[in-house]
């Protein structure tokens, strides 16, 4: 007998800024901690509108220890891909892994009209070549009523085998309340959970928010980030 083995290829066979299943596990676990020491799962890089070089993130994301990030400038993945360069250049530089690499996750942020407002999903782990991106990842915001489409955009990201998360939910003029059960109803998979609103320094996410988010994500089976 003959086995057929040309299967689709699983997770583990994918590559590690891809890996969707590792990604969900580190959410399952994360807390108002979390960040910025260990994840952080929101950041620009000079390739949208962050302040710094993408190889300038990598040297403080392992100066600081991080465990994993995900670089999520807007409508682009040139800073990941940047960064992706450096970090497999750090890791032939290091082979003794003394100091352990962070995982790098693909990531973009993408504008989508909800409830008649303009929201930003996040979008993490997925295939960056995927054909359904290709609107989104040009470097400017989405055009065109269907594409602008809050469910087109969350199918776009999962259909790149990605997954797609609510940014700061209370941050736009319809409230989560309404926002995130909208979302939910699209398939959305997670919600930013933890975020600094008055963007304090030291960073620490809004307390207020984040019970109202967390208590939101909860009730309808999402992902916190």
């Amino acid at each position: 007998i003959q086995l057929n083995t040309a299967s689709a290829p699983s997770s583990s066979l994918k590559p590690e800024a891809q890996n969707i299943s590792d990604l969900k596990q580190v959410l399952q676990t994360i807390n108002a901690d979390s960040c910025q020491g260990s994840y952080n799962f929101h950041l620009q890089t000079v390739n949208s509108d962050g302040r710094s070089q993408s190889e300038k993130v990598m040297e403080q994301a392992i100066a600081i220890g991080l465990k994993g990030l995900a670089i999520t400038d807007h409508h682009s993945t040139k800073g990941y891909a940047q960064a992706k360069i450096w970090l497999d250049n750090w890791k032939l530089k290091h082979p003794d892994k003394k100091i352990a690499a962070p995982t790098l996750w693909t990531g973009a942020e993408i504008n989508a009209e909800l409830l008649n407002n303009d929201v930003h999903i996040l979008a993490y782990a997925f295939d960056p070549e995927h054909p359904s991106l290709t609107p989104y990842l040009r470097g400017k915001g989405t055009e065109g009523h269907a594409s602008y489409g809050a469910a087109r955009v969350i199918e776009a990201i999962q259909e790149a085998g990605g997954l797609a998360v609510l940014a700061h939910p209370c941050r736009y003029r319809s409230t989560a309340d309404k926002l995130i059960p909208e979302a939910a109803s699209f398939g959305i998979d997670g919600v930013e959970t933890y975020y600094a609103y008055g963007n304090p320094c030291p960073w620490k996410p809004s307390p207020k928010q984040t019970a109202l988010v967390k208590d939101l994500a909860e009730t309808y089976g999402l992902l916190g980030t």
